[in-house]
């Protein structure tokens, strides 16, 4: 079980001012492409409410040194189950590495999901009763820009997320005390006159519908 604290910032301002807080703090950024994968009627995300998600990234070094060329990863993810209230989120998650050159193939062809050996794509099989994946799709997906930073005994991760239809910010924190973290984010942005709110829509849940949340 995944849990994290997620509270969504209002404005591409709120964002730059955070990230310029908390420039002494930071680890690295990660460039992330996410796309969903599904059967034309969405059978694995509306009927067993689950994702099945490929994430591209590549790990950017801001040192003042050129950095040697990080080669590009790929992550397989089933979330399932998935709650959210009051900015915290609970959802079962299940992920491994694959090869990034397999997983453009299933990109082009999503039918060689298939092909791949593996556990998480067993577990889909298994547990949600597909006997193969050569009807799914890929339903396309959004560029993500993650600022990573350890502050305060904790990994705070700072998002920017760019769908098709416009731009979201969002603070997230995986921790085992959502409560307490959740408080201690909260008052910091406070005290900083950053605009925030509680999370109430998953980024999935974003792209699903097409549009940017509303900020009142």
């Amino acid at each position: 079980m995944e849990v994290e604290v997620k509270l969504r910032l209002l404005t591409a301002a709120a964002h730059l001012r955070l990230t310029a807080l908390l420039t002494p703090f930071h680890l690295k950024t990660l460039h992330q492409r996410n796309l969903f994968f599904d059967t034309p009627q969405y059978d694995l995300s509306l009927r067993h409410r689950a994702v099945l998600r490929l994430r591209f990234l590549q790990n950017n070094n801001t040192s003042s040194s050129p950095p040697p060329p990080q080669p590009q990863r790929c992550i397989l993810s089933l979330k399932a189950k998935p709650t959210l209230a009051n900015g915290i989120s609970r959802v079962e998650e299940d992920e491994e590495e694959i090869d990034a050159g397999s997983g453009r193939e299933c990109v082009d062809s999503p039918s060689k999901l298939s092909d791949l050996g593996s556990r998480v794509l067993k577990r889909v099989r298994e547990e949600y009763g597909f006997e193969d994946f050569r009807g799914f799709v890929c339903l396309g997906g959004f560029e993500n820009v993650r600022n990573v930073y350890e502050w305060r005994g904790v990994k705070l991760e700072v998002d920017e997320t760019k769908f098709a239809f416009g731009d979201c910010y969002e603070v997230e924190c995986e921790t085992e005390e959502p409560e307490r973290v959740k408080s201690m984010i909260a008052e910091f942005l406070s005290a900083n006159g950053i605009e925030f709110k509680d999370s109430d829509m998953t980024k999935f849940a974003v792209f699903r519908s097409g549009k940017l949340p509303l900020t009142d």
